[in-house]
């Protein structure tokens, strides 16, 4: 019996289902804020369009969303590490009438064949009227 390897996700266009989980295509959800037409009005739709720039690789939508005093110089994608799905765990916070906020997640991908995920509960900050990545909480 011979083992079938997992099978790469079509590409992203903009005609194509939200990678983000909510109903709706790709060009009217993220594709907005990726594409700067629209802002993420909450932490959790920050987060959210910062989970679909790493399946369409927009290292430079992640940088521009990274808090200044935490964001990295640069990005370097995973080889091979294909984004198949996000879970929203819970968030704390993170609205239009919140300063701060926090959006604790699993994100699912594909790596050398073998189905991983990452957990994360992230904070979030609205730096000059928009939401920003800050870092990672340090797991409880």
């Amino acid at each position: 019996m011979s083992k079938k390897k997992p099978r790469r996700p079509a590409a992203v266009t903009p005609t194509s289902p939200c990678p983000c989980g909510r109903e709706a295509t790709y060009r009217d959800c993220c594709g907005a804020c990726h594409q700067g037409r629209a802002a993420a009005p909450t932490a959790e739709r920050l987060m959210r369009s910062r989970y679909s720039a790493f399946v369409v690789g927009d290292a430079g939508y992640l940088l521009r969303t990274w808090h200044p005093t935490t964001r990295p110089a640069g990005l370097e994608f995973v080889s091979g590490q294909r984004w198949t799905g996000l879970e929203i765990l819970g968030t704390t916070g993170g609205s239009a009438f919140h300063s701060e906020g926090t959006v604790e997640f699993r994100a699912h991908y594909t790596l050398q064949g073998h189905a991983e995920s990452q957990y994360e509960n992230s904070r979030f900050v609205r730096e000059d009227g928009r939401w920003v990545y800050v870092d990672a909480l340090p797991a409880a």
